[in-house]
């Protein structure tokens, strides 16, 4: 599927200003370092915008901070989910403590959602 023109433009933005928590998980996901997995930053699909991404598994990893527990932040994450899902990419939210307390915990359970996925 291709990215919309502005989704494209605001993932080049976004991939200087990453927050801390996905810049400690991007220095783990990139140049294949995670079991050969390629994962791509602030990659656009469709009209959404992916912290991470893996085609082969067809997983997107998303690092989430403290305003999505928030009520309408949660229920757009649940709209997003939804229509990755019917493009067939599967979610896997991740927050931004867990990235910060337990990064080998972390990569494990991305490794395993990468498998299942393949």
């Amino acid at each position: 599927m291709n990215p919309d023109p502005e989704a494209l433009g605001r993932a080049r933005t976004l991939r200087k200003t990453m927050s801390p928590p996905e810049a400690a998980l991007w220095i783990h996901l990139r140049n294949k370092r995670l079991n050969g997995l390629k994962f791509r930053r602030q990659h656009p699909i469709g009209p959404y915008i992916l912290d991470f991404y893996c085609d082969a598994a067809r997983l997107a990893v998303e690092v989430d901070g403290g305003t999505h527990h928030a009520e309408a932040q949660a229920a757009h994450d649940a709209r997003r989910d939804r229509w990755l899902a019917e493009q067939g990419v599967r979610t896997l939210r991740v927050s931004a403590e867990w990235v910060r307390r337990d990064m080998a915990g972390l990569l494990e359970h991305i490794v395993r959602a990468a498998d299942a996925g393949r």
